[in-house]
């Protein structure tokens, strides 16, 4: 039997709560199987011996696994405590947008220290609805959490100066486009100021940005619901703006919620339109995609008081970016590389709200709020003499530009292999002079490109991997780590299973060998993936 001195409802994970029982239980000598003389105060009951060889193992989490389509890992946590099956439900990504990691905002949820389900940027409204679901089912807190979080106790990211919370106001220094004309894209290099005192960072970090929603929708909104725009409305911590301030500044316009509905429901004058509204409230899917503006034109008279409107509203969350310059090289500035997001739904045009607000509504001099995600291990070796092979097409580029730029600038010795990818390479070959110049002084060793359609048939980076299989393998061998960064979903799992492919026919593995190589190499750091 296992040791147990620290409760369950201590604030600790489970593996610091296992390291701490396991020190404590040598402290006081219990580890040989019997307490030390005066180890325990008089009349206070002796506990059991621990297992001999006892070690502190983390908790297998398969669920946790950004690869796997979410019903695979809501299979794999069913019949598991209420955290765990939340955490399945979620990105994965441990991306940090939510203000937690996965564990630690289902644990949240779980023991009822969060009401929100819908801070999961990455996971949408398709992990919302999820979490609402699984939430109904079970209480919040029945099955208790992985480590023990309370009210005042759930594990968070350690917070610095400068935080989601504390944005630091940074200015835009330039927001250019890569992509050349006619492309069917439009990915921005933007350089940011953060020289007046502004966050740190290292390469592998990403960029919190906190956007703006698109002003020309804000008045839109106001129109609709028969505002003036002054209005007062509160917003966080009391404080009081107007309704267009709050709807450009504080509020996210894309989710509709079942708050939202709620209010429309009891303010609509037309009883038809009540009774679907509230049919909404039970089967969301008949308004995916669908934003606020879309639902207010949906049901004409259903019209809450704006201040209703803006309770209702989910609060406007950063976005992500991976940072794709060194600060070794670019002293007092990040990098981000962005590609700008908009299309046609409903018969309205829709915009990437942040990643519209770099490229259209923010000009040189700008203020921007921002923040700094640490990784979570996705950084260069430690060893400057490792060889490292980035697999990153599209904007997944963006941490291999700063990957190679540190390492140019630390002197490191391993070898670069960069796998990027596109559309067309005369249209969308991303950073093509750095790449060129970096091939051409050695601080690249090698580059692999696949542009889907410079020919006939679609190439795509796992292709190029399972080309250059045997050349793929030799570097695994010889110890080099591997990234990965992207389309989770597509990508991501298309490139791992090329890996798997790879060891199968280059190392003359079986399924299973080449499974287990694939695992260890994931454990020990050698195979880091920043996918979402």
């Amino acid at each position: 039997m296992d040791i147990t001195l620290i409760p369950e409802t201590a604030p600790f994970s489970t593996e610091q709560r296992a390291w701490l029982n396991g020190f404590l239980a040598g402290w006081l000598g219990l580890t040989d199987g019997a307490p030390a003389p005066g180890a325990f105060p008089s009349g206070m009951p002796a506990l059991a011996p621990p297992a001999p060889h006892f070690q502190a193992e983390p908790e297998p989490e398969p669920w946790h696994d950004p690869a796997l389509p979410i019903d695979e890992r809501l299979k794999l946590a069913d019949g598991k405590p209420l955290q765990h099956r939340l955490m399945a439900a979620m990105a994965q990504l441990d991306c940090g947008s939510c203000g937690y990691l996965c564990r630690t905002y289902s644990e949240a949820i779980a023991s009822g220290a969060e009401s929100s389900l819908t801070l999961c940027s990455p996971g949408g409204s398709e992990t919302s609805k999820l979490l609402k679901r699984l939430v109904k089912e079970t209480k919040p807190g029945a099955n208790g959490t992985s480590n023990g979080a309370s009210k005042n106790g759930v594990a968070k990211p350690v917070e610095h100066a400068w935080t989601r919370k504390n944005p630091f106001s940074a200015v835009l220094l330039r927001s250019v486009v890569l992509n050349a004309p006619g492309s069917e894209k439009e990915t921005r290099h933007v350089e940011i100021d953060l020289s007046a005192g502004g966050p740190s960072y290292e390469v592998g970090d990403s960029l919190g940005v906190y956007p703006e929603n698109c002003p020309e929708l804000a008045d839109e909104l106001i129109a609709t619901l028969g505002a003036r725009g002054d209005e007062p409305v509160p917003v966080a911590n009391g404080a009081e703006v107007t309704l267009r301030e709050a709807l450009i500044r504080h509020r996210c316009l894309s989710e509709v919620g079942e708050e939202l509905l709620e209010r429309l429901a009891d303010s609509a004058t037309d009883d038809a339109e009540a009774a679907a509204i509230r049919g909404l409230i039970d089967d969301e899917s008949s308004v995916t995609g669908f934003d606020v503006l879309d639902v207010l034109q949906l049901f004409p008279t259903a019209r809450p008081a704006p201040e209703d409107v803006v309770a209702a509203l989910a609060a406007l969350k950063p976005r992500l970016y991976s940072i794709s310059s060194s600060p070794k090289r670019h002293a007092g500035e990040v990098h981000l590389t962005v590609r700008r997001v908009s299309y046609e739904f409903n018969g309205r045009g829709r915009k990437g709200v942040a990643s519209t607000m770099l490229a259209d509504r923010v000009t040189a001099g700008s203020a921007l709020r921002v923040f700094v995600q640490k990784s979570h291990g996705f950084t260069i070796p430690a060893d400057p003499r490792t060889p490292i092979i980035m697999i990153g097409p599209g904007t997944g580029i963006a941490p291999f530009r700063a990957f190679l730029y540190e390492r140019e600038a630390i002197g490191a010795k391993g070898n670069n292999w960069l796998f990027f990818g596109d559309q067309r390479s005369t249209l969308d070959f991303l950073y093509e002079d750095e790449l060129e110049d970096l091939l051409r002084r050695e601080v690249l060793t090698r580059l692999d490109t696949a542009f889907s359609r410079d020919q006939t048939a679609k190439l795509y980076v796992q292709h190029r991997i399972l080309e250059h299989g045997q050349e793929f393998f030799d570097w695994l061998e010889n110890g080099a780590h591997v990234y990965v960064c992207g389309d989770a979903k597509r990508m991501a799992a298309d490139v791992d299973a090329a890996i798997h492919v790879v060891l199968r026919r280059h190392g003359a593995m079986s399924d299973e060998a080449a499974s287990e190589y694939v695992a260890k190499l994931a454990a020990t750091k050698r195979y880091c993936r920043d996918v979402y």
